[in-house]
């Protein structure tokens, strides 16, 4: 039987690209297909939509409103079932031909934030977007009432899920590669040898964009209240404010600005503790944190309280009180590396492929991949 892959758009790097290249590499044989790809070469053989003949494919904002009835107009396609990666509006496809009638899976990031908890997604927080959230609401809901089944990435995304779309979701955790980080880190350029030379011998660590819902600030605070310098790797539009907070706080804090893979690798399994404010639906950094063999202070709200174990792989934080904070700080760094180490395997890519397949095989039938 012939499938069919969709997501949303495809950027070159990112949580949800992540998840597509996993399914694309568990299910080589199915057709792809995407709004418009801008992976710069990540990603072949992925078929686009219509927006991406427009300038509209640079700007999600001013697409975002033509996104539904794009979903709701794709080309023919003989697949047997649709597997739909979706965080916005990818939930919504429908092809024409023998594909219409086709099993509709949805592995949900999170229904649309700024449709659903604009005070997550400041998107969704503005006159225009509130005056048009009811219509949406309304045909957001009714398209996930088409899917065989969906999948979450995490039960905080599954009780979403539920109170937004009125469905059921199995739980399936998106996948990190542990080996990628739990096996020892070459930094192989003299600069970056020379950046890892100057940092203090032990830190907090916050790995990000440097953009305002990721909370990057909370790292400081937390060390500022337990007297540890801080190491914030990133870029983005934020940087200036987060250099002005840094000068204000009294500790040590260095900004790291576009890091290497192999030195984000290396910042990971030095530092004494990850500080992972944001509510995020799921929270992979945490993961790739613990893969590490390093502890993660994570927000007691949102899916990083799922992987990460309090008093075992690090602490959980409710009010971000500095005493709080320094008693998570002082809890989580007393946690064992091969803890950590072992609590990512829960997570790992081959872990995500075997639940997957399975759960496509049931509802897209036993036989699907004989």
């Amino acid at each position: 039987m012939s499938g069919m892959i969709v997501h949303e758009w495809l950027e070159a790097s990112g949580g949800s690209e992540n998840v597509f290249e996993t399914l694309v590499d568990t299910f080589p044989d199915a057709d792809r297909f995407c709004l418009w790809n801008d992976s710069a070469g990540r990603f072949t053989g992925v078929t686009e939509s219509s927006l991406a003949r427009t300038p509209l494919r640079h700007s999600k904002a001013m697409a975002l409103p033509l996104m539904p009835a794009v979903w709701r107009n794709l080309p023919e396609s003989d697949a047997d079932w649709v597997l739909a990666s979706s965080h916005v509006f990818a939930h919504h496809a429908k092809f024409a031909g023998r594909a219409a009638k086709a099993p509709k899976l949805v592995y949900a990031h999170t229904p649309a934030r700024y449709v659903w908890v604009p005070e997550l997604d400041k998107r969704g927080d503005n006159a225009v977007a509130r005056a048009v959230s009811g219509v949406l609401k309304m045909l957001d809901r009714s398209r996930a009432a088409e899917a065989t089944a969906i999948a979450a990435n995490s039960h905080y995304i599954a009780e979403r899920i539920a109170d937004k779309w009125g469905r059921e979701a199995e739980v399936i955790h998106p996948p990190v590669r542990v080996a990628d980080f739990s096996t020892a880190a070459l930094v192989h350029t003299v600069a970056e040898q020379r950046i890892l030379k100057a940092l203090p011998t032990e830190f907090l660590l916050g790995v990000s964009r440097f953009v305002p819902y990721k909370r990057l600030e909370a790292v400081i605070d937390a060390g500022a209240a337990s007297g540890m310098p801080v190491v914030l790797a990133g870029a983005g539009p934020e940087e200036r404010r987060l250099r002005a907070y840094a000068a204000e706080s009294g500790i040590s804090v260095t900004l790291l600005r576009h890091p290497s893979f192999a030195l984000l690798r290396a910042l990971y399994r030095r530092a004494s503790a990850l500080v992972f404010a944001p509510v995020e639906d799921f929270g992979i950094v945490p993961v790739e944190a613990m893969a590490s063999g390093t502890p993660v202070v994570a927000n007691a709200v949102g899916g990083a309280s799922e992987s990460v174990i309090d008093g075992r792989t690090g602490a959980h934080v409710y009010t971000w009180h500095p005493d709080e904070l320094a008693d998570a700080v002082s809890r989580a760094v007393e946690a064992r590396p091969e803890d950590c180490i072992a609590r990512a395997t829960d997570f790992d890519t081959s872990v995500f492929t075997s639940r997957i397949r399975s759960w496509v095989e049931v509802h897209a039938g036993v036989h699907a991949f004989a």
